[in-house]
């Protein structure tokens, strides 16, 4: 591994934003501020944790999966090259699931850094490029295939009819498209108990929600709140965090209850990582940062 020097006083001194005081019953921990951890990428995104509270994210442009080790704040190179990597969750096995956007593919990580692909084509025809993915408690997933045109691909015209949401069974043998009516599907997380799938249409600039079926299919499709988001997630209270200009927090109702501010052109995704999930991990643009939290997150 590529170790990179990065002291763990760094998440001390270098702050580069800080949000309002808060009451005892914000999200957020009173008197924390966003604390930067680096700066030393080109676009961080895909934030996911392992059951130890460590957080792997995606450097894409360097085409490489990075490891901030919640134990010593350490930050080391995971695996170099990484299919281009984006959105990445993490399965009950300790696998990696990435959106490998390089070649249009799902692709599973092994604990080992050994990569096997989960989804290359949908009914023979090249995906978009899949973007962002969340796994439910049996073990099946759901990802969503925006079209990002990247200076990479050697491909023609998108093959596919348009940009959708596609769910892949546990044994991952049977892959269907699940939503077929959003412009621009992006960020998607799902609830614990695995019966609400949250998905964001960017393009749309709308966040929907949705009743998921035991097959996989999904009914009762709702507007969750008036925003889209790139990478999403949710917290063990059911409140629902979506990016783009900061990080903005929505109750189960659609509510919204928090703004963080981080000073970046682009909050690209969140995660809850750390021994306890109570450290909001959050990459944005060349940075990462993390900030202390009274809810946590999910542990699997």
């Amino acid at each position: 591994m590529k170790r990179l020097i990065i002291p763990l006083f760094i998440s001390v001194c270098c702050i580069s934003t800080s949000v309002p005081a808060v009451d005892h019953d914000s999200i957020i921990t009173p008197g924390a501020t966003v604390q930067k951890l680096a700066a030393t990428f080109e676009f961080t995104e895909g934030p996911a944790v392992d059951r130890r509270g460590n957080v792997f994210f995606t450097d894409q442009p360097n085409d490489r999966i990075m490891k901030w080790n919640a134990a010593d704040g350490t930050i080391t190179t995971f695996k170099q090259p990484a299919g281009r990597a984006n959105g990445m969750y993490f399965d009950r096995k300790g696998n990696l699931l990435a959106c490998a956007d390089e070649k249009n593919e799902l692709w599973s990580i092994a604990p080992d850094g050994k990569a096997t692909v989960l989804v290359e084509n949908y009914q023979g025809k090249l995906l978009n490029g899949p973007n962002d993915v969340w796994v439910r408690p049996d073990g099946a997933l759901y990802f969503t295939d925006p079209l990002y045109k990247r200076p990479y691909w050697k491909r023609g015209p998108m093959e596919q009819s348009g940009e959708h949401v596609y769910f892949l069974s546990h044994d991952h043998k049977t892959l269907i498209r699940v939503a077929d009516d959003l412009k621009q599907p992006n960020g998607i997380i799902g609830t614990p108990n695995g019966k609400t799938l949250y998905v964001s249409d960017i393009g749309a600039r709308k966040t929907y929600a949705y009743n998921i079926r035991k097959d996989g299919s999904l009914e009762n499709k709702r507007l969750f709140c008036e925003l889209g988001s790139d990478g999403m997630t949710i917290d063990n209270k059911g409140n629902v965090y979506l990016t783009g200009k900061g990080v903005s927090v929505f109750d189960r109702t659609g509510k919204n209850i928090e703004h963080i501010d981080i000073a970046e052109p682009w909050t690209a995704n969140v995660a809850f990582g750390g021994a306890d999930r109570r450290t909001l991990f959050i990459t944005a643009s060349k940075s990462v940062y993390t900030l202390r939290m009274q809810v946590k997150g999910i542990t699997k």
